[in-house]
């Protein structure tokens, strides 16, 4: 079979360098290149033929094609012939349920990267299902209602802390723009969050950015 061409993204050097180990430890596949932003990625996209994108979920700065399931959504639209591959540290069912309806091939926890990638590998050059580790997926189409409905065991203070909160603000700028200790904030917030079940703020932002919650 052809050379399967890769790119990686991450904004760490070190999971950089580990990775491109990894995979370079296999002749069926050869790395083309590597990003640590959304732009540099989707750059290399554009300008190399490209098989397989290994990206993080959460890439940092201020990019208009974003992280997350926003970058993979884009990813998915304008690459479609490219395979992904998402690394993360979030275990949020949803979130991992919403990557592979999004269909990327596989999606690894970063604290398995070496016991994980080279089975994925070895599955996409053969052509053959991945089969996804982690806690049974709920999907969030299925179940869309059953989280709108946890919205409404929040308080009304815990509603507009969350809403400050995904618009940018952060516990000690709402505090202040409350007149109320960030202690205060950030028990409100965490409690809130228990009402959702979500377990990170990532997984918070999210959901609530995914279900245009506060728009």
């Amino acid at each position: 079979m052809d050379t399967l061409n890769v790119v990686i993204a991450d904004d760490h050097p070190i999971v950089l360098v580990g990775v491109r180990e990894l995979i370079e430890r296999d002749t069926r596949f050869k790395v083309v290149g590597d990003a640590v932003c959304s732009n540099e990625l989707v750059a290399l996209l554009v300008s190399k033929p490209v098989d397989l994108v290994i990206t993080d979920f959460n890439m940092p700065g201020d990019s208009p094609y974003g992280d997350g399931l926003k970058l993979v959504e884009y990813l998915t639209r304008h690459f479609p012939k490219v395979g992904i591959v998402v690394l993360t540290m979030i275990s949020n069912p949803l979130i991992l349920t919403r990557l592979q309806e999004l269909g990327v091939l596989a999606v690894i926890q970063k604290h398995q990267l070496h016991d994980e990638i080279q089975a994925v590998l070895k599955a996409i050059a053969r052509g053959k299902p991945i089969h996804h580790n982690g806690p049974q997926p709920t999907s969030v189409m299925d179940h869309g209602a059953d989280l709108d409905q946890r919205f409404t065991r929040l308080s009304p203070k815990e509603h507009e802390i969350l809403r400050l909160f995904v618009s940018g603000q952060s516990v000690n700028e709402i505090a202040r723009g409350l007149n109320r200790s960030a202690k205060t904030i950030s028990t409100q917030k965490v409690s809130a969050m228990r009402k959702l079940e979500v377990s990170s703020d990532q997984d918070l932002l999210t959901y609530c950015i995914e279900r245009n919650v506060f728009n």
